[in-house]
């Protein structure tokens, strides 16, 4: 019995360390349930809000892109003072281009609007993708916690029935102690048969402290999942009995269809879109690009002073219509070429990914259906060590019996429900497993 509920406890530990931090939510004293511990972890848990923020970015970037195609606008204000100026010597002669110890003052205001940009174009297109992927990974994220909130709510609960199982032998061991203990004084049972009895009640008193360790540990794990304070007290009222009714059988076999919601499987499909969008991102660079350009400025020459506030100006301003094309770079053919590696290791992974899925998935059917099976068995198995109780105790009662014999049964009773809830428990896991890996919200 010692080594069950120390096992539960191990399987605990692990948990919390790879859990999140504490959060900064504080509800007080509640009573939970499943619906109401994944609501919360919604709302309060860290990696939720990151996710979240995320999409914002993405769509701060796809704002961006399209700002790419407005004019942009900038201004210059610039001093130059001739030292010495160059001059230019002729057959008729030599032309200075200016006064020595001069200065030129120019101010201008350029702007400029791209006509034809085929690069903008598909780049705006891919930033639409990026937002889709940002997306489907905060919805990862959401299922992820999803699915560790909901296992760490069913390990709660397998601790709390182990608790209160072992809590009920330990009050039958104590029970039956008193008995064999009062028969003892009064001389009507052997010192070996009170012995026997202080043992066995001291055994599952310990057994019940590593339980309520296994139960304290199991909430914690929850509530860390949930973002909230782990000083916060937590009644759960459920059982896994409840969900019995909930066990059904489903189909061990799994189609690619079913494994389409799967957020790994989407994100390498939308991986893959902007991959091929990139591919015509990249072809862009072999197309050429148009864009206008207005100038106007204003230009004084050949000062000799300082105070430009004085300087006689003249304006000058242009119109200019430019057209870029490329003729030839060696690095666009090499980055095709890359891309294209990289749009076949993509569809490798898929092919790879569907395959683990198919077979965790068909896996997760199993072993449900194996649980089912097996659980008619354990629940007859209840039944029969309860009545096995009943009987070694009146035989005890009537002297027919040993103080073994009525141990022995209620150890039995005790490993016959811990293995029934533990069936529960494992179908329940299983199904939350299966769900996550089938994308089920």
């Amino acid at each position: 019995m010692t080594l069950i509920v120390s096992a539960l406890v191990t399987l605990m530990v692990p948990g919390i360390s790879r859990a999140q931090g504490n959060g900064a939510a504080s509800v007080g004293n509640m009573n939970l349930n499943l619906k109401k511990a994944i609501e919360i972890a919604l709302a309060e848990n860290p990696t939720i809000r990151v996710a979240d923020k995320d999409i914002q970015l993405k769509e701060i970037a796809d704002k961006e892109a399209w700002q790419a195609l407005l004019p942009s606008v900038s201004a210059s204000i610039s001093l130059s003072h001739s030292i010495q100026v160059a001059a230019i010597k002729t057959a008729m002669g030599e032309f200075k281009m200016g006064a020595d110890g001069t200065t030129t003052a120019t101010g201008g205001l350029t702007m400029t609007l791209p006509i034809y940009a085929p690069a903008v174009y598909q780049n705006m297109k891919m930033t639409k993708e990026d937002i889709l992927l940002a997306q489907e990974k905060a919805r990862s994220s959401r299922l992820d916690l999803i699915n560790q909130v909901t296992k760490a709510y069913y390990a709660a609960l397998l601790s709390k029935d182990s608790r209160d199982v072992i809590q009920r032998s330990y009050n039958v061991a104590k029970q039956n102690y008193e008995v064999v203990d009062k028969k003892f004084q009064v001389g009507k049972v052997s010192e070996y048969d009170k012995i026997t009895a202080e043992v066995q009640m001291r055994s599952m008193g310990s057994s019940v402290t590593s339980a309520e360790t296994g139960l304290t540990l199991a909430l914690l794990r929850l509530k860390v999942l949930m973002g909230i304070k782990t000083d916060i007290d937590i009644n759960i009222t459920d059982s896994l009995k409840a969900y019995e009714k909930d066990l059904t059988l489903a189909k061990a076999e799994v189609n690619e269809s079913e494994l389409s919601n799967n957020t790994s499987v989407r994100q390498l499909d939308m991986s893959q879109n902007m991959l091929e969008r990139s591919t015509k991102l990249l072809r862009t660079n072999f197309l050429p690009t148009v864009a206008m350009q207005l100038q106007g400025s204003y230009t004084s020459y050949s000062n000799d002073n300082w105070n430009v506030f004085k300087y006689k100006y003249s304006p000058a301003s242009s119109l200019a219509l430019s057209v870029t094309i490329p003729i030839f770079q060696a690095s666009n053919w090499t980055k095709l070429k890359s891309n294209k590696i990289q749009i076949d290791q993509l569809a490798d992974t898929r092919t790879n990914t569907m395959r683990q899925l198919s077979m965790a998935a068909q896996s997760y059917r199993k072993n449900m259906l194996t649980t089912i099976t097996k659980l008619e068995s354990d629940r007859e198995a209840v039944r029969q060590a309860d009545k096995a109780v009943t009987i070694s105790a009146k035989r005890y009662d009537v002297g027919r019996g040993t103080i073994l014999e009525l141990n022995q049964s209620e150890t039995a009773l005790t490993q016959a429900e811990l293995t029934y809830h533990q069936s529960i428990y494992d179908y329940l896991t299983n199904k939350a497993d299966l769900d996550y890996t089938l994308g089920r919200e």
